[in-house]
């Protein structure tokens, strides 16, 4: 049976450790792939085009925005970003789960797009966990802690869009979690209706013997 990628949309509140759980699938797992997305900003010292991201001019990303080549952009601090489309594509073809790690506004735009994303999003076991995490960081100030706990409470209103509420308590457990529920996402019928057609067709013909 050909295994065909899953696209998954991993989103979170700031602090609930979502990055850390993506970088542990990678890792660990072989079958992961991250998107790597498309920007207009200049690369950082390090970032490899095709690694950290695919680095455009304005001029380019904004004819992709116009050819429909993104299946999610947004302008953050006069820089586009943007998920491609052809990326995503070829590693879903080649077999490999494609982790977008966004916030809910972009989860809902590939949602459109990809009807059969899997959706997840990563809590910690209560607020005042949230917030220690938050201020465990020592890289925030008290405004930006206040900030991100409110965007926090906006984004729980959104929380019934998606398929699976993950609770990040341990982390082993929490990466062990997302893995089981993407494995489990490739035995779903709707996944696997050519094999399931292949394989009656082979029963019947079996039995006809």
């Amino acid at each position: 049976m050909n295994r065909k990628g899953i696209l998954v949309v991993l989103s979170g509140f700031s602090g609930a450790g979502k990055g850390t759980i993506v970088k542990r699938l990678l890792s660990d797992y072989k079958q992961y792939a991250l998107s790597v997305s498309a920007t207009t900003r200049a690369p950082r010292p390090g970032e490899e085009e095709g690694k950290a991201y695919f680095f455009k001019t304005k001029q380019e990303f904004e004819k992709m925005i116009a050819e429909g080549a993104f299946i999610e952009y947004a302008r953050y601090v006069d820089n586009y970003y943007g998920t491609p489309k052809e990326y995503v594509r070829q590693q879903l073809d080649a077999g490999r789960d494609v982790i977008l790690e966004i916030e809910i506004q972009g989860a809902r735009k590939v949602k459109e797009q990809f009807p059969d994303t899997l959706m997840l999003f990563v809590v910690t076991p209560d607020a005042a966990t949230l917030k220690e995490r938050l201020t465990g960081r020592g890289t925030e100030s008290p405004d930006v802690i206040r900030d991100r706990l409110r965007r926090a409470s906006e984004e729980a209103e959104g929380i019934e869009a998606y398929d699976y509420l993950v609770v990040n308590d341990d982390l082993d457990t929490c990466v062990a979690k997302v893995h089981a529920l993407i494995e489990s996402e490739h035995c779903r019928i709707s996944r696997n209706t050519d094999y399931i057609k292949e394989m009656q067709k082979e029963m019947k013909s079996f039995c006809s013997r």
